[in-house]
């Protein structure tokens, strides 16, 4: 006896793990759960990417409630076999309603929120993506190569055909440098959804590669001898009255007053989040010299070895360069939430408001090729070079306790331990293989 399906909607957050969690719930109870909410659990917090559960503060006790948020709510049609997506992002809250301390959404909505209070800015970005298909032979002399892109063609058309139907804003596709190697990004969003987009973006390259028979990964890296897979999150800023507020013909690099102090911010705190924003084991692999990636806290005047980049414009007329001027950050990967990344990131950055921290002299060398030495002197620090220093630089930063609290703190470096302590006498390249498989 067959009887008539119940289409589903599925809530989720973005977990410490950086991955889409979550529960569904029948579409007709949709107005009722978005008042309320589905059940959800404290503990939660503490399921590794590998599915341990880390030390706990919670324990078996405590209950919170996922609300489904309706701006985040993308539904796309039945296609291969595959029924409908219907998926939001939400906010974990207490039964009171008040957000929970260890969500990530929240976290990023009272980051932006700080901002707006202690500047009047309003955060835009965009995050790049960079993913490979393993399984897929690589084609010799193809890096950005038009072959590479012609054999993706298919699935690429249907990827931002879905991103445009759930109103994410493609911008570009092409095929990466790296073997069997892809790129797309997003057109920019403002506040939370920055992060929401980046999300449902990955989300979406997983569920149309799958239909296409393949299988997608953005790990940090899958091989240690190869390329590895970097996000970048671009960021500019509007005032209270809706005008472009980073840039300044008459300033050096054309930074605002404002686009500079956050950006020191940035660079001043980077080693203290980078457990935030590069959050594995082999996240490491990947931020070292000539990756195209970051070591230092450095900012670059269009260097894509820098971690935070002063992007090219191509507009000529000064309306449209102030509209098109932006930054980036690059120390960042995909075994990361977005929306911690956005949360730490924009911490920083209005610390460095608050404080107007200069940041060093804009870069254009290489600075792996300068002295210990000569670099303290500039202002420049090479990065944790693993995820056990930067937490332990996490964990004693006064800065990073004060923005997220420190039962966060701890939760996190707990989480992160659980993860490691599941790599024990693994070598880089078997590392490598059970983070592909995850992310």
């Amino acid at each position: 006896m067959s009887h008539p399906e119940e289409p589903l909607v599925f809530v989720a957050t973005t977990d410490l793990s950086g991955l889409l969690r979550g529960k569904a719930f029948p579409v007709s109870a949709w107005d009722r759960r978005a008042r309320r909410g589905v059940g959800w659990t404290p503990t939660n917090v503490q399921i590794t990417c590998f599915d341990n559960i880390a030390d706990s503060p919670f324990g078996a006790l405590g209950d919170l409630v996922l609300v489904p948020d309706a701006e985040s709510r993308i539904a796309l049609p039945a296609a291969d076999g595959r029924p409908a997506i219907d998926l939001a992002l939400g906010d974990i809250r207490s039964l009171e309603g008040k957000p929970w301390d260890y969500c990530t959404r929240s976290l990023a909505k009272r980051a932006l929120a700080a901002l707006e209070q202690e500047a009047g800015l309003s955060l835009v970005g965009a995050f790049e993506h960079e993913f490979q298909l393993p399984d897929v032979p690589p084609r010799t002399g193809d890096s950005f190569g038009y072959r590479g892109f012609r054999d993706a063609q298919g699935w690429a058309q249907q990827l931002l055909g879905a991103m445009k139907a759930a109103r994410l804003g493609p911008d570009t596709f092409m095929k990466e440098y790296g073997p069997s190697q892809f790129e797309v990004t997003a057109e920019p969003a403002q506040g939370v959804r920055i992060a929401d987009v980046s999300a449902l973006t990955k989300m979406l390259v997983h569920e149309v590669t799958g239909r296409a028979g393949l299988a997608a990964t953005f790990a940090p890296i899958i091989d240690p001898e190869s390329v590895g897979n970097g996000v970048h999150l671009h960021m500019s800023f509007l005032d209270a009255d809706g005008r472009p507020a980073t840039y300044d013909a008459e300033a050096p690099h054309g930074m605002s007053e404002a686009t500079r102090h956050f950006i020191g911010g940035i660079l001043a705190h980077l080693d203290q989040i980078l457990a935030l924003l590069a959050p594995s084991d082999i996240s490491y692999l990947r931020l070292t010299p000539h990756r195209w990636s970051a070591a230092y806290n450095n900012l670059g005047y269009r260097d894509r070895e820098a971690s935070v980049r002063i992007c090219p414009v191509t507009s000529q007329d000064e309306a449209s360069v102030a509209r098109q001027y932006n930054f980036e950050v690059r120390a960042i990967d995909a075994a990361a939430s977005p929306h911690l990344v956005l949360a730490a990131l924009v911490f920083a950055g209005v610390e460095g408001l608050r404080g107007r921290i200069e940041p060093p002299d804009v870069t254009q060398e290489d600075l792996s090729e300068l002295a210990p030495e000569t670099l303290a002197a500039r202002g420049f620090a090479r990065l944790p070079q693993s995820l056990p220093e930067a937490l332990a630089r996490m964990e004693g930063s006064e800065a990073v306790r004060r923005w997220f609290g420190p039962d966060f703190v701890q939760v996190y470096a707990d989480h992160k331990r659980a993860e490691l302590s599941m790599l024990d006498g693994l070598d880089d390249a078997e590392k490598c293989a059970r983070y592909r498989d995850v992310y």
